[in-house]
């Protein structure tokens, strides 16, 4: 049987909430996609959210769509824009920072059909 094309709107799965009004969706994942093996997602990051840290079994691939921010590393800092494309390894401890004044939109992918095993300081 040939695979089905299809379309899910971020609206039409359930926000996950983050710190200061801030959130995220699994827009695509095995939840709304029988038989998908890798994950996307959407977030809304409020100016001045950081996120509690957290280090995924699998690697992270992030698309910074507008705003700006930071990643917060174990002793270090990697400060991004809108058109940054981030690569986060497995297993590497951030948090993520709205530095800016404006709403910063990310857009992420994992090679988990859902959101990984994360584990959160």
């Amino acid at each position: 049987m040939k695979p089905s094309v299809q379309a899910v709107h971020f609206e039409d799965v359930e926000a996950i909430p983050l710190p200061s009004g801030s959130w995220s969706r699994m827009v695509l994942s095995a939840a709304n996609i029988g038989g998908i093996r890798s994950s996307l997602g959407y977030s809304i990051f409020r100016p001045g959210t950081v996120t509690d840290p957290v280090s995924h079994e699998v690697e992270e691939l992030a698309f910074v769509v507008d705003g700006n921010g930071e990643l917060r590393l174990e002793g270090d800092t990697l400060p991004f824009r809108a058109g940054h494309a981030l690569h986060i390894p497995a297993r590497v401890w951030h948090a993520v920072a709205n530095t800016g004044k404006e709403d910063m939109v990310m857009v992420f992918t994992f090679p988990s059909p859902g959101y990984p095993p994360t584990d959160r300081r």
